[in-house]
């Protein structure tokens, strides 16, 4: 074969027929196949519902018997606002499994926008694999986390894929993730009539002190029960400054007086990923708020929040996969400069 190792890149959520075209391709021009999985870590959504783990054991389940030795897995996390940092732990980690002398060929199709990082890996040769269909993995989600028939979308799945999807659908996660889509669907559906697609402005406070960071408990949907960052819209008659001290107070009850949280921001910034949020374009100005070393002071959830607590530093990327939205990249992007 021309080449000892294909990697193929993508967030196969879930696996489809499209995708499985691409690895029998990939098998046919190289040795062994290392298919990467996007998103890794990623608390679950409508997006991106199941883990690395789930969507390694629904795209077992398609592959033939003699593929299986052929194929391995490596999970990636996202790196919404470095393409540098996913870079290297693509690179650091395809080398790690292939070995510094193998020759590399990565697979894949250009469909739109998103596939941009196909042209950031100069090293490797590449090869273009042509779209089995018209297979959307977006309509797929849709359709299986509205309820709707399987014939409306299985015919684009593998037959494994789809067995694991229909006993999928037995489980708590599956109607948590429902109730997620229900949620999002409405959402959308009250903006539809806006003359033009709405831009959303929120805030969020990033609170350090001794080594932990201030973090709450979502109360409602979206992402009702995970971890996230106190903050919120803000209201048409106050600046993002004011309105993240506002949702810090109403979320925290945190009480520290705000001339001393004011004169305690070290850093802001904007959070923009056009996907970091599934209930359309939000941007976001988030606040890192240094305390001084001390006693941690009590807080409480409210408002939105149904528990305000302190969290360790050295507990966050134990919660990695519990944080809503892009919160662990923002709290990972403060506490890695100050």
């Amino acid at each position: 074969m021309k080449y000892d190792v294909a990697v193929y890149i993508g967030r196969f959520q879930p696996f489809h027929n499209g995708h499985l075209s691409v690895v029998q391709r990939s098998l046919e021009v190289a040795q062994h196949l290392l298919i990467l999985t996007g998103s890794h870590l990623a608390s679950p959504d409508t997006r991106n519902p199941w883990s690395s783990e789930e969507r390694e054991e629904m795209i077992r389940a398609a592959l033939p018997a003699n593929w299986q030795k052929r194929v391995s897995f490596i999970p990636i996390r996202d790196h919404l606002y470095s393409d540098n940092l996913w870079l290297t732990e693509i690179q650091q980690k395809v080398l790690e499994e292939a070995g510094e002398e193998a020759r590399i060929v990565l697979v894949g199709h250009r469909k739109d926008r998103s596939s941009y990082y196909l042209d950031l890996f100069p090293q490797w040769d590449f090869l273009e694999v042509p779209r089995l269909e018209a297979i959307h993995s977006t309509a797929i989600r849709d359709a299986y986390f509205s309820g709707s028939e399987e014939s409306n979308y299985a015919a684009a799945l593998p037959a494994g894929v789809a067995d694991y999807l229909t006993a999928y659908q037995q489980t708590g996660r599956y109607q948590w993730l429902r109730d997620e889509a229900d949620y999002i669907k409405g959402y959308r559906k009250a903006w539809a009539a806006a003359p033009y697609a709405p831009t959303f402005v929120t805030t969020d406070a990033i609170v350090i002190q001794s080594g932990h960071v201030l973090v709450v408990r979502r109360k409602a949907r979206p992402g009702k029960g995970l971890i996230a960052l106190p903050g919120g819209y803000i209201q048409q008659d106050e600046t993002v400054l004011e309105g993240m001290l506002r949702e810090l107070r109403e979320e925290t009850g945190l009480k520290v007086p705000k001339p001393v949280l004011q004169g305690s921001i070290v850093e802001n910034r904007v959070f923009d990923a056009p996907q970091r949020s599934q209930r359309g374009r939000i941007i976001t100005h988030a606040f890192c708020i240094h305390l001084k070393p001390g006693p941690l002071p009590s807080v409480r959830g409210g408002d939105d929040a149904e528990k305000a607590w302190w969290m360790s530093l050295a507990d966050l990327y134990a919660h990695e996969d519990q944080f809503f939205e892009d919160h662990f990249q923002i709290i990972q992007h403060f506490v890695s400069r100050t």
